[in-house]
């Protein structure tokens, strides 16, 4: 009995180096495994590339409307119908803009309220708001242009926004700039590093929306001096850029 009990020991002190000697083994392999990745990443450097392009405009999107207000909202809607007619019938037969590049931007009909400590909010009126956004392209008349929408009924003119049109162009220039100066930057912190620069690991675009060009919007300039003065516009030029971010692997 003795003999069998000194056996059942021996067998678990065994297992028990056994199961130790295994888990010994894996934990020795995962430190490597971390040091092999931390020392891969010592060996990279990784910078955000810009490119920019600046160039004139070559198309407009004007925000043209009208308000009305009236004692009911069907008033005050009818009202503002004739006007934004009046307007848009004038951009299309006068102005030669398609009904592609005519777009509604905003449209509602909402009461006015008033207050008073014995009445409380009460409804004076309604107010009918209608606004389209239109695609225009002769950049050399925009200001004659919002001239004549405000004397067909146009008392709701927004802000400009001008762009180039076809980008397909330019797309590869800007994200070769982009990359371009990566590559000093890279470069850079490289000599300061006392290292040499490697190949490209890895090369990622940001952007916010589908295409790879951003635009920052140019601001409309209108300038009138007298009352009886034309409106004028002062297109500016469009600024495209792109983002790239780029690791290289460091020597």
């Amino acid at each position: 009995m003795r003999n069998w009990i000194k056996s059942a020991g021996a067998v678990v002190l065994a297992g028990s180096l056994l199961f130790g000697g295994m888990a010994l083994s894996g934990a020795g392999q995962e430190p490597k495994k971390a040091f092999a990745a931390e020392e891969s990443t010592k060996n990279t450097v990784s910078v955000v590339g810009k490119g920019e392009l600046s160039m004139k405009p070559d198309i407009v999107y004007l925000n043209i409307g009208a308000d009305s207000s009236a004692a009911t909202a069907q008033e005050a809607q009818k009202a503002n119908a004739a006007k934004m007619s009046k307007v848009t019938t004038l951009l299309k037969n006068t102005w030669g803009i398609s009904d592609k590049d005519l777009q509604t931007a905003e449209f509602y009909v909402q009461p006015n309220y008033t207050y008073s400590e014995k009445g409380g909010q009460q409804v004076k009126g309604y107010n009918a708001h209608h606004v389209v956004q239109v695609a225009y392209r002769d950049l050399d008349k925009v200001g004659a242009l919002l001239d004549a929408v405000s004397g067909a009924g146009a008392n709701n003119i927004g802000s400009a926004r001008f762009a180039v049109e076809d980008t397909s162009a330019f797309e590869a220039q800007v994200i070769e700039k982009a990359m371009a100066n990566a590559d000093v930057k890279a470069g850079a912190i490289a000599k300061a590093a006392k290292r040499g620069l490697g190949p490209v690991l890895s090369v990622s675009q940001s952007v916010s929306t589908d295409t790879p060009v951003m635009y920052e919007q140019a601001k409309m300039m209108a300038a009138s001096t007298a009352a009886d003065a034309d409106t004028t516009i002062s297109t500016g030029e469009v600024k495209v850029t792109t983002q790239l971010s780029v690791v290289y692997q460091l020597n």
